[in-house]
């Protein structure tokens, strides 16, 4: 019987504590992409959060982002040059300092890299399509632009690496640039970046080789690699469903030795319209034995992670953690009937929330929300936060892999 307190090895020997993981999410806290002392106080206060706590997405490229920013000060973070990695040594140190595990999320967003489109700068995707939701242009990436941002998530992958990180996850979810490679609807080339569903796949494997090259000749031999998708995509249009999602991951992980994959979904039992069984089912045939599976999607409290862990090997515990920080410790030490479940304006001082943060859930109108958020209304700054980020449920990035977009 699993139990959310059993070890957990990877199969290069990383060894964490217990099956909580921190996702990714959105902390709105950077400034010109740099780490800042309010980057630094969240992730401190979490370090006991989960035995393995994955940074939020950073950008790899110049041209990466930021995405849904919505104030100067309070962006998305990045590492796309040695400058920034005082600031991310740093970051790596605090997340580690009670000998749990610090990942980096490494991404580029395409066409989501709204800022800059604020900025007058331009804003690329595999193609160049007037996007309804979009209120600027698209451009088509060259090949030599493509292959530039591959060495990018390389020489991110090296950054890391010498900031102390034990691990990276390439974020090829969330709509981002990956994902966008991957859906029929967003690429419509016909060079080796598209065309077939074999070629939507290029981009994918040809990141992860980079990535892993990266790894071997310069991390630790337990260095931690994931991967992080959305099982599907599909609006008013369809871009993929799981049945090629879960082709584009066993490809992956015959290539490639991957440590983990990690599924991001609304609600960790999320099922298709077309199976009985739930994505982290259908996904376990083609991982291989030594992959761990990582499920996301509104774990709050003990009693769900309990029963997240009856379909995966480790859960991720998104905004429970924002509430209460400690929510892995106190699983770890058996007293998961002390989590708190609800915000209030004391806990946002415990929990060290930013102040981006602070305003996104203080919005009345922010979903997915968090319980108790009557009592923090009051610390709304109005007026000063994109209403196209409350509007898609996306300021934050909580795990809703922009479903209502």
């Amino acid at each position: 019987m699993k139990t959310l307190q059993d070890s957990i090895i990877f199969r290069h020997g990383a060894k964490i504590k217990g099956r909580i993981v921190q996702p990714p999410m959105l902390t709105n806290s950077g400034n010109d992409g740099y780490v800042t002392q309010d980057t630094l106080d969240y992730y401190a206060a979490r370090s006991q959060s989960a035995g393995m706590i994955i940074v939020e997405y950073t950008t790899v490229s110049e041209n990466g982002g930021p995405s849904r920013s919505w104030a100067r000060d309070r962006e998305q973070l990045t590492i796309y040059d040695d400058k920034f990695k005082p600031g991310m040594a740093k970051l790596a140190t605090v997340i580690k300092k009670n000998g749990n595990k610090a990942l980096l999320q490494l991404v580029h967003t395409g066409r989501e890299a709204n800022y800059l489109a604020q900025l007058g700068q331009p804003v690329y995707a595999p193609s160049a399509i007037d996007f309804s939701f979009l209120d600027y242009d698209v451009h088509e990436l060259s090949d030599t632009q493509i292959k530039k941002i591959i060495e990018d998530f390389g020489s991110a992958t090296k950054r890391a690496i010498d900031c102390g990180f034990d691990g990276v996850e390439i974020h090829g979810a969330n709509h981002y640039l990956i994902q966008q490679f991957f859906s029929k609807w967003s690429n419509k080339r016909n060079d080796f970046w598209g065309g077939s569903p074999e070629k939507r796949m290029n981009f994918a494997k040809a990141v992860t080789d980079e990535v892993f090259k990266t790894a071997k000749k310069y991390a630790p031999k337990d260095f931690i690699i994931g991967y992080r998708i959305s099982p599907e995509e599909i609006h008013d249009t369809v871009g993929y469903t799981w049945h090629e999602s879960t082709q584009l991951i066993k490809t992956l992980t015959s290539e490639f030795d991957f440590d983990y994959i990690h599924l991001s979904l609304p609600e960790y039992n999320s099922k298709p319209n077309d199976s009985d069984k739930s994505f982290a089912e259908l996904f376990q045939p083609a991982l291989g034995g030594a992959v761990k599976e990582i499920i996301v999607g509104n774990i709050m409290n003990e009693s769900d992670a309990e029963d997240a862990i009856r379909y995966a090997d480790l859960v991720a515990v998104g905004r429970a953690t924002l509430i209460d920080p400690q929510f892995g410790l106190k699983i770890q030490e058996g007293r998961g009937n002390e989590i708190i479940e609800k915000i209030s304006p004391e806990q946002v001082k415990k929990s060290h929330l930013t102040p981006g943060l602070i305003n996104i859930f203080s919005d009345p109108k922010m979903e997915p929300h968090l319980l108790g958020r009557e009592s923090i209304y009051d610390l709304h700054q109005k007026g000063t936060l994109d209403e196209s980020v409350i509007k898609n449920g996306t300021g934050s990035s909580y795990n809703l892999d922009n479903f209502k977009k």
